[in-house]
């Protein structure tokens, strides 16, 4: 994708684009995989205040659409993290991507009590933790007390080198029910490997471990879906595979009007207050995203098993 914004008119999903907001403030951890960590090197245009206006229009051209909180770390600053909420209203749904990290300045209560305070407001939050730990973790049985929905992200990165691990794993986290998305390295995926199942290593040694039950997806990202059983806790439990594309945006001729469109999947809001149109630094023209077209999602059931789908 270019730097310059394209001529094409806009169209997305029924509902407005994901809108992931980029907290004006970092977080202590050096992931490997994270892409984001070289823009908080420089803090001095951050604005906590431009992002909340910037949160307030995307409201007001789509109402109902998804905000994503991500950084950075979110818990970082409880605050500044509750005044962005404040101004979203429950017509979204809020998701929250933190490490769920050990801080100096923030007890462990603090942050629970603060998820509880917003917990009518916070559809999910979803926990980064990998195979091998790249962060001071807080303790397991303070992420099963999170009063919210929560879901465990674990990045198969590079050679992960952890098949034999995969089970014990995801084990970790099903007794306490906790579901896992396991995630492709999205710097890696391609087109041509979205839906790659034979030569998807990482999918291969998954199939072996777990029963592969479904397969959701659309143009820009997928999930395979997967159950396992906990023999010593006598119960089912939930993961996904995940894979997504490094951008967020598809060049588009519509069939039936025959204009060619830029379709969006995400939009985000930059730490000093800016849009984009993608992850790959394209600004979003805001005057043509009010009038973006809407189109219905995509995503859809590529394989199903009705006997072992688990809602």
């Amino acid at each position: 994708m270019s730097d310059l914004i394209s001529k094409n008119p806009y169209k997305t999903r029924s509902g407005g684009c994901t809108c992931t907001v980029f907290v004006p403030y970092d977080c202590n951890n050096h992931c490997p995989f994270c892409i984001n960590k070289k823009e908080y090197a420089d803090t001095s245009t951050f604005s906590l205040e431009k992002i909340i206006n910037s949160i307030k229009v995307i409201d007001s051209i789509t109402p109902c659409c998804d905000f994503v909180f991500t950084g950075g770390e979110p818990l970082a600053n409880l605050e500044s993290l509750q005044r962005m909420l404040d101004v979203v209203p429950l017509t979204h749904k809020v998701y929250i991507n933190t490490t769920f990290p050990v801080q100096p300045n923030v007890s462990a209560d603090e942050v629970l009590s603060f998820v509880s305070s917003n917990k009518q407001k916070i559809t999910c939050i979803n926990i980064s933790r990998h195979m091998h730990p790249y962060v001071e973790e807080s303790p397991d049985e303070l992420v099963s007390r999170i009063e919210t929905r929560k879901r465990i992200n674990c990045v198969l990165y590079k050679n992960y080198n952890g098949d034999d691990k995969l089970y014990d794993f995801a084990k970790r986290w099903g007794k306490y029910q906790i579901p896992i998305q396991f995630r492709y390295d999205y710097t890696e995926t391609t087109p041509e490997n979205l839906y790659e199942i034979d030569n998807d290593a990482v999918l291969q040694d998954l199939m072996r471990h777990f029963t592969y039950i479904g397969l959701d997806g659309c143009r820009m990202r997928n999930g395979f879906h997967f159950k396992y059983y906990i023999e010593e806790l006598g119960l089912w439990e939930r993961m996904t595979y995940h894979k997504t594309l490094p951008y967020s945006t598809i060049v588009e001729k519509d069939k039936e009007d025959g204009i060619t469109y830029d379709i969006l999947y995400d939009i985000l809001i930059k730490q000093n207050g800016d849009f984009h149109s993608d992850w790959t630094n394209v600004p979003l023209d805001i005057e043509k995203y009010k009038k973006v077209k809407f189109e219905p999602y995509d995503l859809k059931f590529l394989y199903k098993n009705e006997k072992e789908w688990i809602d």
